[in-house]
């Protein structure tokens, strides 16, 4: 028995530590591209594609050659058109690999030391009590707060602010009949980068009619970045936050200071793994002595 087992067991290639490597390299990546494709509308695409490949398929079964040589001669074609489809998808993709917060948030390169671009507590505050008064003066208002995504190309349509996060500085911002109120702004860190910015608007046909221009400029830059959009309507006065392609009604001002303390407490978390790690050892190091 253990020598037909032994046996049987010669047949199967020899694994080595490299092929183990590559392994779980190629099962990372795979992971991944799924997560990337389930998160964009890449998803919806991609059902269109495996439908494609099923038709293909069927072609190829029952021998239809004149349809397997029209599929043949656009394929090309078809792959051209997909890389522009998803250029959009692709470039979030790529900025995300290539943001300077990628080695930060697994090496402790800082010691405890907060980063200015994780929002304070302060600064919440002050954007909470903002778009409270703007919603009560039904004035309309679109504030990008970036993460990881660089928006430098969305601050370089508007004009440079660089100013300090304040309630009084947003209001007057947005105020009637100001050269900045309209176009959106952008938030970078603790401070205003800028005003009166250009936001791509969505196409998704999803987004309720009832929502004006603010709504799908703010969905459209959700669906291309992961910044956090707070908008504040100017027919209703209802504030809503855009993340992610998909929008959320706020019904109060805690409702709002918790979905942004929300935010801000998961990029404490994820950034600071290992600097919470490195702090304790050096007070370890501090009661030995």
């Amino acid at each position: 028995m253990i020598g037909t087992l032994y046996s049987w067991l010669s047949f199967l290639p020899k694994i080595s530590k490299t092929n183990v490597l590559e392994i779980v390299i190629i099962a990372f990546l795979i992971y991944e591209i799924m997560v990337w494709i389930k998160n964009t509308r890449a998803w919806t695409l991609l059902r269109g594609i495996l439908v494609i490949l099923a038709f293909t398929f069927f072609a190829w079964v029952l021998k239809l050659y004149t349809i397997l040589w029209i599929l043949e001669r656009i394929a090309l074609v078809a792959t051209t058109a997909l890389v522009i489809i998803f250029q959009p998808e692709l470039r979030k993709a790529l900025e995300q690999l290539g943001s300077r917060n990628l080695l930060t948030n697994i090496l402790p390169f800082e010691g405890g030391k907060v980063s200015d671009d994780v929002l304070t507590e302060k600064t919440i505050n002050e954007l909470v009590r903002a778009s409270v008064e703007m919603g009560k003066a039904k004035t309309g208002a679109l504030m990008v707060i970036e993460q990881e995504t660089s928006l430098k190309d969305i601050e370089r349509t508007g004009i440079e602010v660089d100013g300090v996060v304040t309630s009084q500085l947003l209001i007057n911002i947005f105020e009637h009949n100001t050269p900045l109120h309209d176009g959106a702004v952008v938030i970078r860190g603790n401070r205003v980068a800028a005003a009166t910015c250009y936001l791509p608007l969505s196409d998704n046909t999803s987004i309720s009619k009832d929502l004006g221009t603010r709504h799908r400029a703010a969905v459209g830059i959700s669906e291309t970045t992961d910044s956090l959009t707070i908008v504040v309507s100017e027919e209703t006065g209802r504030i809503t936050l855009a993340e992610n392609g998909s929008l959320t009604r706020i019904s109060d001002a805690d409702s709002l200071s918790k979905a942004l303390s929300e935010k801000l407490g998961q990029e404490e978390e994820h950034g600071n793994r290992f600097r919470i790690w490195k702090g304790r050892l050096k007070d370890e190091r501090k009661a030995d002595k």
